[in-house]
């Protein structure tokens, strides 16, 4: 398997000059980098000007590895060869490096650079990728895949470090200023004097590329984008800055970083800018122990989720009941000890079976929804407040008055329902949980609970029993004393409902309950999901009564690869053809187009095909010429369609389809609208209900203009 890594921008606020006389003095030896032992020059070219000076050398690392691995492999140090250009006209370092030892079974290639802050052309920024990959090592693949990632880590946050400490250095010797590269002809005229090209640069910290460590990992260099100011609260929309990592997200290691920066440049590119902020991204990489293809899995479905539910317009559109205010016995009071949103749930007063029958469980669930919603909110505003990162809230729930009541079945029922949903789309939210004045009742309920919660959740659970939660060890270490409500013996007056019986008079029947306005998060959505299969695409149909009409959609790619398309067709479908494979309760598979359609003659194609990628979000929209029926289709990409007979369709793959396994899924959501009532193409989602998640930090987007039509990824 390829590891890669990816840094951060990482800003010196010096100017480039300065980095690059600190950077020499790490050469020939550098204490603080002891596994570089040595290096011997390849080649060396010096522009006529002097602008440009390439170096290729050849360096000796002593890799700290166990000894026998070293006897095994018949080597006792190991070699690389980096290749240095330097430019002074453009201010730029491009570092590229490769083994030489063990080429055949390991590769290694690492690609740096320094640049111009492209806001501040006093500063300079360095970034670098790398790539492993281990093809066979005598057996001991893994051991030295653990050995590099070890080494590599240790070394990437200590290569700034070594080059601040000469910078300070050469401040102390009372070099403050390097002059810039300038023209020959510019440099006769003016009076003698030391320029930049005058320094001899040597090599690269190679020390960062023992045998088993990283390097390039293929994805594209791009100039630094970190905010110009002290203060780096907007960062580049396609970078992130080291100190707002630092700043707003928390202390990460390395390779944290890097999945953080992988799983982000993976969404701008499906997404094309519509991503979430980037503490909602750490949030579900923590959550997976930063394995990214899991992360984005996860994450994907939780994005789809928000979007099919409209789960974004919550805190908008949800107003609950004034009897859930009362009755409901939780509310947010102030911030624990480290500043986290702190919320009250006074669960034992709490009546559970009153609430399920006066509201009913989906009507509950989204109250819930909408505190987490809240929270969320809180901790940015938190973050902002302290100067640190908040990105998680503390639940403090008394169990006072808990009884055999509240493990009524259907109440326990909706309690994991609940669990399992924002188990699934709220993921290390919850800093730290305080259950305190447990009865004897709890270890049944706990029993009932705990298989739903994650081990990383239920290691934040901290369970007082009785008064144990008074004095030292108790809340106080949590919560500050002037902060503990009133009712657990502290001074603070808390305005959190004390819950309550529900009167029965407020009761609804299951029908009512069934009938009632409140959005269903399982059932109701303005989205419809279908199944594509090879050779059986999805399509649907759209009566145009008058031309210049806007046809606009919004879909997501939730499983495999797939072709839309558009066609104005001159007959009439006859009845839908479900596809039948895909018979299965809640599977949605329809063809209109009939085998017997000629391209060209019966149907024409008014769009150019899209191709479009698992996990990608697509709007769109087309203006129609035309009156008449418009063909919406789904289908797995294959050969575009060409004039004469249709493929054989349903009929004739349906041998193969009970075999085969090209499924796909798409949810989808169109509109027709009036040309004088269109305001902009999908990709401002300003002409539909639909839209990208709010969490989403950037509004940006690539689109595609077709003649008459746009369609926008």
């Amino acid at each position: 398997m390829v590891q890669k890594y990816q840094s951060p921008v990482r800003v010196y606020k010096h100017p480039f000059e300065m980095v690059m006389a600190a950077y020499e003095k790490r050469f020939p030896t550098c204490p603080q980098i002891p596994v570089f032992v040595g290096s011997e020059v390849l080649s060396e070219v010096t522009g006529e000007d002097g602008s440009l000076h390439i170096i290729e050398r050849s360096c000796k690392l002593n890799v700290d590895a166990p000894r026998l691995l070293k006897k095994i492999a018949g080597v006792e140090y190991v070699y690389f060869v980096q290749k240095n250009t330097l430019n002074w006209k453009d201010r730029t370092l491009l570092i590229e490096a490769h083994n030489e030892t063990f080429a055949s079974r390991v590769t290694v290639i690492e690609r740096c650079s320094y640049s111009v802050h492209p806001e501040n052309e006093d500063w300079t920024c360095f970034e670098q990728s790398a790539s492993l990959d281990i093809k066979s090592f005598f057996g001991f693949e893994n051991t030295v895949e653990k050995i590099a990632m070890k080494q590599y880590t240790a070394n990437i946050k200590r290569g700034k470090e070594v080059i601040e400490y000469y910078l300070n250095e050469l401040i102390a010797e009372g070099i403050t200023e390097i002059p810039r590269w300038v023209p020959p002809e510019k440099r006769a005229l003016s009076k003698p004097a030391i320029v930049p090209c005058a320094l001899p640069i040597r090599p690269a910290p190679v020390s960062r590329l023992p045998l088993e460590s990283l390097s390039h990992s293929g994805t594209k260099e791009a100039s630094c984008s970190s905010s110009s100011t002290a203060d780096p609260a907007t960062p580049d929309a396609d970078k992130l800055d080291a100190d707002y990592i630092e700043r707003y997200l928390g202390q990460l290691t390395p390779m944290q970083e890097s999945c953080l920066i992988r799983l982000r440049q993976w969404l701008q590119e499906t997404h094309k800018g519509k991503i979430p902020k980037d503490e909602h991204i750490l949030r579900f990489l923590r959550a997976r122990d930063f394995n990214v293809d899991k992360a984005r899995e996860m994450l994907c479905q939780s994005l789809t989720w928000r979007k099919q539910y409209q789960v974004d317009y919550i805190l908008e559109t949800w107003r609950p009941p004034a009897f859930l205010q009362e009755y409901y016995a939780g509310g947010w009071h102030f911030h624990d000890s480290e500043g986290r949103p702190l919320y009250i749930l006074r669960l034992g007063q709490m009546d559970t079976k009153g609430l399920v029958k006066a509201l009913g469980e989906e009507a509950l669930l989204r109250h819930v929804l909408s505190i987490n919603e809240e929270g969320q909110k809180r901790c940015e505003e938190n973050t902002k407040i302290f100067g640190r990162p908040i990105t998680s809230w503390t639940c403090l729930v008394d169990l006072e008055g808990l009884n055999m009541r509240h493990l009524w079945r259907p109440g326990v029922k909706a309690l994991l329902r609940i669990i399992e949903v924002v188990e699934a789309n709220y993921p290390e939210t919850l800093g730290r949980l305080l259950i305190v004045r447990a009865p004897r009742v709890f270890p049944v309920l706990w029993t009932l609970v705990s298989p739903f919660i994650n081990d990383n959740t239920r290691q934040k659970f901290l369970v007082y029993s009785g008064n144990n939660y008074q004095g030292v060890g108790g809340l106080v270490d949590y919560i500050d004393k002037e902060i503990i409500p009133d009712f657990l013996g502290g001074g603070c007056m808390c305005t959190v409902p004390e819950g309550g019986l529900v009167p029965k008079s407020l009761y609804q029947t299951e029908e009512a309950l069934e009938n009632s306005d409140h959005i269903k998060l399982w059932t109701e959505t303005i989205y419809q999901s279908a199944h594509v299969f090879k050779g059986a695409p999805h399509e649907i149909v759209i009566e145009i009564l008058e031309g210049s009409s806007v046809i606009t959609w919004d879909f997501d790619i939730l499983k495999g690869d797939l072709v839309f398309n558009i066609f104005h067709s001159k007959r009439s479908p006859q009845n839908s053809k479900k596809d039948p494979s895909a018979s299965t309760p809640g599977v949605n598979n329809v063809q209109l187009i009939e085998k017997s359609w000629v391209l060209g003659v019966d149907y024409s194609m008014v769009e150019s095909p899209l191709m479009c990628r698992e996990g990608e979000s697509i709007q769109g929209s087309h203006i129609t010429r035309w009156p008449g029926l418009y063909i919406l289709q789904w289908k797995v990409n294959g050969p575009a369609p060409v004039s004469g007979p249709a493929l054989p369709r349903v009929d004739d793959v349906l041998a193969s389809l009970q075999v085969s396994s090209h499924k796909c899924k798409v949810m989808y959501y169109t509109e027709v609208l009036a040309s004088e009532d269109f305001r902009g193409s999908m990709t401002s989602l300003e002409s539909c209900h639909s839209g990208f998640s709010q969490l989403s930090g950037g509004t940006t987007s690539s689109s595609q203009s077709q003649s008459s039509s746009l369609v926008s990824r």
